[in-house]
């Protein structure tokens, strides 16, 4: 205990507050002088093992309150001050203990003004969700980080770039492909061809934290060995797209008008993605190939040799004027419930479908890893959709990590389940659409069981004598 000085003055001084005495009484109580015990509350000494005793033996004080840190405290000052309203106001973490320690009281008043302040700001975009979805606009927005305007930015408009769709197509022609060559080994040859790259894959101890690594000075692309096959066929594909036409991915860029820098480098990184399905599965082929197989999602995986993910992702993608398929959207998620990608062909149908809702199978895709589950879908305007779901593994985990997985949704309007090879499963069923939601706080569906909030349009029904299926039943 020696070694560890402890510095608790504001503690000390609360406690003496507390009892009603004066500096001199309670230094005479401990046997040390009153400037002694100033330089203590002012943290300018540290307390010693027998003032320790001495307050636990004279004030009855515990120990472990003294010694204890203000972490609980700091780390909840650390959400607050980790808001985008807020940040780059306080440097480090030392100002925040230094808070939580002196003024304990006024630090839990912050925290809870500032839990105040999310409910509201959380209602509000309740609010303005109930309005879109009623057909009002409103500008009703938070502060935000530069990822939230490039996730709004894609999420309201289709997931369609028809100059970088144009370009990659002549791209992967120049290419010269035979049928069923690989693409992997020509576009390497491309990059080191005409540019001068060398790809390099490295080892998880050589790049432990980074998926791909350009090294302009000896023009290499160095990928981690953690990414799949298909994962490190992007990342090349994405290099590649950036060199063949960066002009027109930069054209795209301009259009989307971001406010910010560094939304502008997000929103570039997402269209070079974009450019590298668009690569990989060239347009034309693509949606000639979805259609013979009726949109079958591991049939198309295996003709492109590319993962679920991008398969899928690439389905989102078919509106070329004149040349569209069916409008599918998707939705990802962590284990968590995170969302944090949401796409669709005409925009994802945020007001009508949602996707918060816990009764839909991509929260119920984890518990099977690897399984395609299908189900239609009603929400309550009556609306239908033809909802796929299945897991995503992340980069390779090594033996004392944890594996990263998410779950992907991609659905359609149920009138499309004609044309969709998912939609035989539910065809002949005889059970029903699953009776979904937008979201709890926007959904008014008496007697749900998977119901985590109240509805912000309806009184909560509490009553003594009747109690509902949900403790958030509603009027």
């Amino acid at each position: 205990m020696a070694e560890n000085k402890i510095f608790a003055g504001p503690r000390v001084r609360r406690i003496r507050n507390g009892l009603g005495l004066t500096q001199t009484a309670m230094a005479e109580a401990l046997e040390i002088s009153p400037s002694y015990l100033n330089l203590i509350e002012r943290n300018q000494r540290p307390l010693t093992v027998q003032l320790l005793l001495k307050l636990a033996a004279v004030y009855k004080v515990d120990l472990d309150e003294l010694q204890g840190e203000a972490g609980g405290m700091a780390g909840q000052l650390r959400e607050v001050f980790g808001d985008p309203l807020l940040s780059g106001e306080v440097p480090g973490d030392q100002e925040l203990i230094e808070v939580a320690e002196a003024a304990p009281n006024a630090a839990a008043g912050v925290v809870k003004l500032y839990r105040a302040y999310r409910e509201q700001a959380a209602r509000l975009t309740d609010l303005a969700e109930l309005l879109a979805r009623e057909g009002h606009e409103t500008s009703i927005s938070g502060a935000r980080l530069p990822i939230d305007e490039v996730r709004e930015k894609f999420e309201k408009r289709p997931n369609f770039h028809a100059r970088i769709e144009d370009a990659a197509e002549a791209f992967h022609a120049s290419l010269g492909l035979s049928p069923g060559e690989d693409l992997a080994p020509a576009l390497k040859g491309w990059l080191r061809t005409k540019h001068g790259i060398v790809v390099r894959t490295l080892p998880i101890h050589t790049m432990p934290n980074l998926r791909r690594r350009y090294d302009r000075h000896s023009m290499r692309l160095f990928l981690s060995e953690r990414l799949s096959p298909f994962d490190q066929l992007r990342e090349v594909a994405m290099e590649a797209g950036l060199l063949a036409f960066g002009d027109e991915i930069a054209a795209e860029l301009e259009g989307l008008a971001f406010s910010t820098g560094e939304a502008k480098r997000l929103g570039r990184f997402e269209l070079a993605r974009y450019a590298a399905h668009a690569v990989i599965m060239p347009y034309g082929a693509f949606l000639a190939a979805a259609q013979r197989a009726r949109y079958d999602i591991d049939m198309l995986r295996s003709r492109f040799n590319v993962s679920y993910e991008q398969a899928a992702n690439r389905l989102t993608m078919l509106q070329r004027p004149g040349a569209s398929g069916v409008p599918f959207f998707m939705l990802e998620v962590d284990n968590a419930g995170h969302r944090f990608r949401k796409a669709g062909a005409q925009g994802f149908p945020q007001a009508k479908f949602g996707g918060s809702c816990p009764k839909l199978n991509i929260h119920a895709a984890f518990a099977q890893p690897g399984q395609v589950l299908v189900d239609h879908v009603e929400m309550p305007d009556g609306t239908g959709f033809l909802t796929m779901s299945r897991t995503l593994d992340g980069p390779q985990a090594g033996f004392n990590e944890r594996v990263r997985r998410t779950a992907l949704l991609v659905a359609c309007d149920i009138a499309h389940r004609e044309e969709v090879v998912y939609g035989q499963v539910v065809a002949g069923s005889t059970l029903g659409p699953v009776a979904v939601g937008t979201a709890c706080r926007l959904c008014e569906r008496q007697g749900c069981l998977a119901r985590a909030e109240p509805p912000v349009t309806r009184p909560l029904g509490l009553d003594e004598m009747v109690t509902g299926l949900s403790a958030f039943d509603f009027q």
